[in-house]
């Protein structure tokens, strides 16, 4: 994955965790994202050892959210996404996680930026 489509920063990753941002839920993933200035979509991945013990399993939905992430991106808004998985998708099979995915990547829309302090909405 190139270099600018990915969340490096702790800081990046820290921001999507507040409520602020959005979220979408599907059986196996949770994306949580929110709008970002870099001009493309970006994305960090949080699979964590409460999701499986072993690594191979982590690993492999790491590589399943990646390939969904390629090939949504020409598609995707100037946000940023975090993807979590859920302790069900062990039990699924690639095909069944990657159409979850492409759904919910298809899913995601920018956020509708805040008004600024002391205007009144039209």
């Amino acid at each position: 994955m190139p270099r600018q489509a990915r969340l490096r920063r702790a800081a990046d990753f820290d921001t999507l965790r507040q409520a602020s941002s959005g979220r979408i839920s599907g059986r196996c993933f949770v994306l949580r994202f929110g709008n970002n200035e870099v001009g493309n979509a970006r994305m960090g991945l949080a699979i964590s050892k409460r999701v499986s013990k072993r690594a191979v399993d982590r690993n492999r939905l790491k590589r399943l959210a990646r390939e969904s992430f390629r090939r949504a991106l020409p598609g995707l808004p100037p946000v940023d996404i975090v993807v979590t998985a859920r302790t069900i998708a062990l039990e699924c099979s690639g095909a069944e996680l990657l159409a979850e995915l492409d759904e919910l990547f298809a899913r995601v829309r920018p956020l509708k930026a805040a008004q600024p302090p002391g205007t009144i909405a039209s």
